[in-house]
């Protein structure tokens, strides 16, 4: 199976030359390495080749998740298979590409996988255990039979490393525009309802995390909210997300209290700025256009609309 592989950027920083160095070790061969940059000004370009990639420059006002996604693939759609990485993310080994294009090939149901993550070695504790939490050991095929099951997590995906079939991308017509984020998760619950499956691939790995403060939690969850409240499909269809919260929760407290019980005033501070983020992008449109932005991790989301 062909493969294009996109990664978009913006100020990659020094992770950058180790993302490449990841793509330049895979086994798998790569048809096409797609870079959609948005005017990136700290020396990222500088690392590229242009023999050996493709490059789609944007101005940054104009980055979409899903839309700046689905542009990069309807300028390269000659592949089998799409895969995308974030600038952020570091695959681990030589066949992380590989087990997930098997993956698909070997399972004509799949319409997508996604890949396993690991902490950065410089993860914290808690970032360490979202991980652990959410990309655990074993790998999983979940359909819309699954929904019962596991409710909201029959979606549960990664932007940051999956694969997409090309069939099944444009089958659902692919990533939508105007989403603050979760453009992964918008494909995901569409392949299902459409009767694709979706894999989660443990052994197809990369090292990403983020050592988020309590004010970027706040923000990134305010963004979940807004995510959420403007697509009651997902809830609708999959269950709400509640449950999942507290699961989370006590699993980081135990966590917690078994690795170093000093951090758990700090754990109970970041859960608070989650829950009150998150019920804030809930009533959004309550919020004055100012607050909105500012609370928000996604500022040029808000000058779009």
């Amino acid at each position: 199976m062909q493969v294009n592989l996109f990664i978009p950027t913006l100020n990659a920083g020094k992770i950058w030359k180790e993302v490449l160095d990841g793509v330049a070790m895979q086994n798998y061969p790569i048809s096409r390495l797609i870079v959609i940059d948005s005017g990136s000004t700290d020396g990222t370009l500088d690392l590229l080749n242009a023999e050996t990639c493709d490059l789609i420059q944007i101005d940054k006002k104009d980055f979409d998740h899903g839309g700046t996604r689905q542009m990069a693939v309807e300028t390269f759609p000659d592949a089998d298979v799409f895969i995308f990485l974030t600038q952020d993310a570091i695959l681990a080994e030589p066949d992380a590409i590989s087990v997930m294009v098997n993956a698909l090939e070997e399972n004509p149901d799949l319409g997508m996988a996604y890949g396993r993550q690991l902490p950065h070695k410089n993860a914290k504790l808690l970032e360490t255990h979202a991980r652990l939490f959410n990309y655990p050991a074993e790998s999983k095929v979940k359909s819309m039979e699954d929904a019962d099951r596991y409710g909201i997590r029959t979606i549960s995906c990664s932007n940051s490393f999956a694969g997409y079939r090309k069939t099944a991308f444009f089958e659902v017509n692919g990533f939508p525009t105007g989403s603050i984020l979760g453009e992964d998760v918008l494909i995901a619950g569409k392949m299902l309802l459409d009767g694709w499956k979706l894999a989660y691939l443990s052994h197809s790995k990369i090292y990403h995390s983020h050592n988020y403060s309590a004010t970027e939690e706040f923000k990134r969850y305010f963004d979940i909210g807004v995510f959420h409240v403007n697509n009651q499909w997902i809830f609708e269809k999959f269950g709400r997300a509640e449950s999942e919260g507290f699961k989370y929760l006590k699993s980081e407290l135990i966590y917690t209290l078994k690795h170093n019980p000093f951090l758990l005033p700090k754990s109970m501070i970041a859960t608070l700025g989650k829950w009150l983020g998150y019920k804030l992008g809930l009533h959004y449109q309550s919020l004055p256009a100012g607050l909105r932005k500012s609370f928000s991790m996604t500022k040029a989301y808000w000058n779009r609309s």
